[in-house]
Order: C-alpha cells, then sequence, then structure tokens
C-alpha cells in the first residue's frame, strides 16, 4: 500500500507546544520533548496518519530551523503512521522552498493550502500547485482548502483542475459548506480521496463519500476521535451517531476561540506542555479554560478540573 492509499481515516493535525518565554512573540522555543510526548500520545492512541505544520500546529509563526527540528522528531516518534508536512504560503517560491526542505527532513506527503491574501485566479491556483507538484515529483500532496483563513474558497469547479495533477491525491475540505462537499464527493474521481478537515463535519462529509478526517480534537481524544471516523467509515452510522453527540461539546469548546488557543489550554491542563500560543494569537480565556477542563474530567483525562493545574498527561 502506497503513502497516498494510506492518508485516509484519521489523521491529526498535530498541535506545536511552546515553551514559556518573554520574546516579542510571547514564547520561548519549540518544547521538543512535549511535542514528542504529545505525537507519541496520538500514535498510541490509533491516529491514522500525522500532520505536522499546519493551522493548528501554528506553522504561519515558525522559522526553519523550527519546522526542520518538528518534522525530524515527528518522523522518529510517529511509528507507522505516514507523515504529512505542511508547506504552505501565499508564495509559491517560498511555498516551493519549504517544500524542498520538508523533502529533505522525511516528509511522505505534502499539505499544501490554497494561497492566502494574493486571491488568485483559477490558472493561478492551478500553477500554483503544479510548480509545488515539479518540485518534488515523488511526493503525494494533498489540497487544504480552509477559506476561514485564507479569504478564498476553492470551489468544486477549480478542484477539478487540480485533480488533473497526478501528486495531487486529497484534499483537507475546511469550507464548512455540506453541499459543497457533496459536491466535491459526487464528482471525486477514481483514487482521489476526500477528508473532512472540520470535526463537527466529519460524520456528514463521510456520509456523502469523505474517507477520513484531519482533526484537531485527536490531539486531545485520539482514541474517541478515531473509534468516531472508522464507525462512520464502515457504515456504523447508530454507533458514529452516538459517538458524535458525545463528542459534540469537545469540539465546541475547541473552537470556542481561535485554534489552536483552546486546544493550547486543554494540552496545558493535560501536561502536554504550556498554554501559550504565539502572538499574534494570546491564551484562551479562563472561562474556556474552566469549560474545557470540566470536559476533560467528564472523559477521564488528566486536568480535569480548574483547580488541577498542569497535570501530567498520557506519555
Amino acid at each position: 500500500m502506497t503513502i497516498a492509499d494510506r492518508i485516509r481515516g484519521l489523521g491529526v493535525a498535530i498541535a506545536t507546544p511552546f515553551l514559556e518565554g518573554t520574546s516579542p512573540s510571547g514564547t520561548g522555543g519549540v518544547d521538543m520533548p512535549a511535542f514528542r510526548k504529545l505525537v507519541r500520545y496520538v500514535r498510541d492512541g490509533g491516529v491514522d496518519f500525522l500532520v505536522v505544520l499546519g493551522s493548528t500546529g501554528e506553522a504561519a509563526t515558525m522559522n526553519q530551523e523550527e519546522r526542520d527540528r518538528l518534522v525530524a522528531a515527528a518522523r522518529e516518534e510517529r511509528g507507522t503512521m505516514p507523515l504529512v508536512v505542511g508547506v504552505g504560503s501565499n508564495s509559491t517560491e517560498a511555498t516551493i522552498e519549504l517544500t524542498r526542505h520538508a523533502v529533505a527532513a522525511g516528509a511522505e506527503a505534502l499539505l499544501v493550502v490554497v494561497p492566502y491574501y494574493n486571491k488568485p485566479q483559477s490558472a493561478g491556483i492551478e500553477a500554483h500547485f503544479r510548480a509545488v507538484a515539479a518540485a518534488a515529483p515523488d511526493l503525494p500532496i494533498v489540497v487544504y482548502n480552509v477559506p476561514g483563513r485564507t479569504g478564498l474558497n476553492l470551489l468544486p469547479k477549480d478542484l477539478s483542475r487540480l485533480w488533473t495533477i497526478p501528486q495531487v491525491v486529497a484534499v483537507k475540505e475546511s469550507s464548512g459548506n455540506l453541499a459543497q462537499i457533496s459536491e466535491i464527493a459526487r464528482t471525486l474521481p477514481p483514487g482521489k480521496t476526500l477528508l473532512s478537515g472540520d470535526d463537527g463535519l466529519a460524520l456528514p462529509a463521510i456520509a456523502v463519500g469523505a474517507k477520513g478526517l484531519i482533526s484537531v480534537m485527536a490531539n486531545v481524544l485520539p482514541t474517541e476521535t478515531k473509534a468516531l471516523v472508522d464507525a462512520a467509515v464502515e457504515g456504523r452510522m447508530d454507533e458514529a451517531r452516538a459517538l458524535h453527540y458525545r463528542l459534540l461539546p469537545v469540539m465546541d469548546a475547541l473552537f470556542l476561540e481561535t485554534n489552536p488557543a483552546p486546544l493550547k489550554a486543554a494540552l496545558g491542563l493535560m501536561g502536554m506542555g504550556s498554554e501559550v500560543p504565539r502572538l499574534p494569537l494570546v491564551r484562551a480565556s479562563e472561562a474556556t479554560r474552566a469549560r474545557l477542563a470540566e470536559l476533560l474530567s467528564a472523559f477521564g483525562l488528566p486536568g480535569g478540573s480548574a483547580s488541577s493545574g498542569r497535570a501530567q498527561g498520557r506519555s
């Protein structure tokens, strides 16, 4: 089975723990021991593939040395999980440079976001992805559509142009639009994979044809998220629906504020590094933190009360 064939089921958009610090960015460097611990935690929780340096990983705030170290550490700790590395930028030249570094560090597939800020035309989007594919001809590419962050929605007609690029094997669809997700599923070419990019839409997206989820929640609840995805993919819809309803409060709480601020709070409570994101993001509010502590307690996780502080998480 190829790496492209294995980019399905449950992927985790892994967070990046930072050290507490007083730098202008509000943090110290990357907390590598905490990052390794988190990778092992999701690996042991049954996650199918690992996504490093995505939106949840705060890739936009990383320098190249930090990126390279994260990919190398993920490669060492991931076990058998395929390693997908985010290389997106609003500059094609910069994306190609990030791609070269990712390949050198051991990436097995690439997550490439639709270029943000520039608002390129359809032809420009296609040219961008073709240039990235040419820079890494041996690696599969996952297209990442997240209009809430990029300001540009990749419509199904535009995605159809990208499917003609052989290395483009999957799309992470985070538009939040179930009608659009359904149209992508309806017109999906053979051999291509649709993945939900939203925990809350995983069940309906899989019901209409997605083959998995790239999850934020799986950083906190990998085993439970895996059970939801497996039940949905295997057509056990009553079971999947019950799991979806059980997990829905966590899905909602993780997006009470901009991702990954609430996730960082949850992981900090669990002993998976500090709660601090990098500026311009700030820590989650006390109200969000208290809600997350309540939910962690309901799932029997460390840090499951606001007074428990930074308890040690499972390794």
